[in-house]
């Protein structure tokens, strides 16, 4: 396989259930039938699968997996795979109009399915044996769920294309009766080995069983490590996210699409920021392997193919000391430990991690004094819940206390500009908006502000008419000079 020569192409749920856009803005668009090749397509499951094969993201609403997870539900997974069977076999309904077609990719989905219930039912029958303890099989249980729904979208995809003339291969890499379990890199390397880029179109699952297990460190982010990993592994020369929106100076259903820009240009440390809010141009942990290898990332827009987006590398900097980008996360709740026993005695701030670490729970950032500790964590109520009784428990003295606020950022890939502080800090208040806590480091590549839940929306607004709208001709400038 020649390096350097081709891209690694990761094309998000949303865009992926609108076949007609994927192939005419990403596959073919303006291209010859000889350009269509040296390139690699890393596929999500289509929008909303995942939610019924695991739970609703958002929600929380259950689906075949939680409802498996949850020793009383019995047989009711079994009764929502059947209902997933419909709702896939509806999807392919919709997208082939040949019926032979439409019976391939029938049959497909419903043998993986119907082994996966055969599975998860000689699974339960075992566990009803003191011996075997179901939640130690519970996570291989979730990706083997989780990796129907890749399996599903490559396979349509793949079949689609090859039926409109273009060499698609499908590419499984979701460990279907596989007989050995490889490392993630090893895994890759063999799927690619047998693939000839110049010639054929690779259609990827985003999930990819290994021995590392994706979702013990992903969840549902794997297919974002599995897309990275692809692009280290073949040296591609870019990899590429195509999303159903541009990666802009805000969300424009807050600020309006009129007020906001494309970034066109920032770096890995501004993309690891908008991660910690939950925004996730890339998870950082994927982006890492691309920064090392010194691979740029763009994140293009699926519906404005003849845009450049966004592109992403390790050693960018502004021009011009700016923000570049207003975000943030609702529904954060704020977990005070306030213990006057603090003051001079090492180790309260680790006893508290080890907490959040036993349950699971990620703080997006935290704020200190000398007798209280202060973490901001992004989790359900229930889960909060059960921390605070472990820290009750750590800290007997200590008056712990619960608020649920909002975070709102002003990240850029450089902010030393004076009186950016006090220019935002007025934009607030003269909205009346309270901060209940700032945080800004040394390193000056974001502020975060801590304000009331309710005034989120107003905070971003707020924050990018005074940070960034002033600066939009210079976005446009930037946006020109790369294209």
């Amino acid at each position: 396989m020649t390096s350097q020569l081709h891209t690694v192409e990761k094309i998000g749920g949303t865009s992926m259930s609108n076949y007609e856009a994927v192939r005419d803005n990403i596959i073919i668009g303006n291209r010859s039938k000889d350009d269509l090749y040296q390139r690699i397509f890393v596929v999500s499951a289509y929008g909303g699968v995942t939610n019924e094969l695991l739970e609703h993201k958002k929600t929380g609403e259950p689906g075949v997996y939680a409802l498996f997870a949850d020793a009383e539900s019995d047989w009711a997974w079994g009764d929502d795979l059947t209902k997933l069977v419909k709702f896939l076999t509806d999807i392919n309904g919709e997208l082939f109009e040949d019926p032979m077609l439409k019976q391939q990719a029938d049959q497909f989905i419903t043998d993986r399915i119907e082994g996966v219930r055969g599975c998860l039912i000689d699974l339960q029958r075992l566990c009803s044996y003191g011996q075997f303890q179901l939640e130690e099989h519970l996570l291989t249980v979730r990706e083997m769920l989780a990796g129907i729904g890749e399996a599903h979208s490559a396979f349509n995809t793949a079949l689609k294309l090859q039926q409109e003339g273009i060499n698609a291969r499908f590419v499984d890499l979701t460990g279907w009766r596989d007989a050995e379990l490889l490392p993630l890199d090893e895994k890759l390397q063999q799927a690619f080995d047998a693939v000839d880029l110049s010639r054929e179109l690779p259609i990827v699952t985003g999930y990819a069983q290994c021995k590392e297990g994706l979702m013990r460190t992903f969840d549902r982010g794997y297919s974002e490590m599995t897309f990275s990993r692809v692009a280290v592994i073949t040296e591609a020369r870019e990899a590429i996210i195509h999303k159903e929106y541009h990666l802009s100076s805000a969300d424009p259903n807050i600020v309006g699409e009129d007020k906001v820009v494309p970034l066109g240009r920032t770096n890995y440390d501004v993309a690891d920021q908008l991660a910690n809010l939950g925004m996730e141009a890339i998870h950082p942990r994927a982006g890492k392997g691309l920064r090392q290898n010194e691979i740029p990332l763009r994140v293009m827009n699926t519906f404005e193919p003849e845009h450049t987006g966004t592109l992403i590398t390790g050693d960018y900097i502004s021009e011009t000391a700016q923000v570049e980008i207003i975000a943030g996360a609702k529904g954060v709740f704020a977990i005070e430990v306030f213990d006057q026993d603090m003051q001079g005695e090492p180790g309260s701030d680790r006893k508290i991690l080890d907490v959040l670490s036993r349950y699971k729970v990620r703080f997006m950032a935290k704020d200190t004094n000398a007798n209280t500790i202060t973490h901001y964590v992004d989790s359900t109520l229930k889960h909060v819940k059960r921390v605070v009784r472990a820290l009750k428990e750590e800290f007997p003295n200590a008056e712990i206390s619960t608020r649920k606020v909002s975070l709102v950022s002003a990240i850029g890939s450089d902010m030393k500009v004076p009186g950016i502080l006090a220019r935002s800090v007025k934009s607030l208040a003269d909205n009346e908006i309270s901060v209940l806590a700032i945080h800004q480091c040394m390193r000056q590549v974001d502020i975060q502000f801590v304000i009331d839940e309710d005034h989120y929306e107003k905070a971003i607004a707020a924050l990018h008419g005074v940070l960034i709208e002033p600066h939009n001709h210079e976005y446009a400038i930037v946006a020109a000079s790369i294209e």
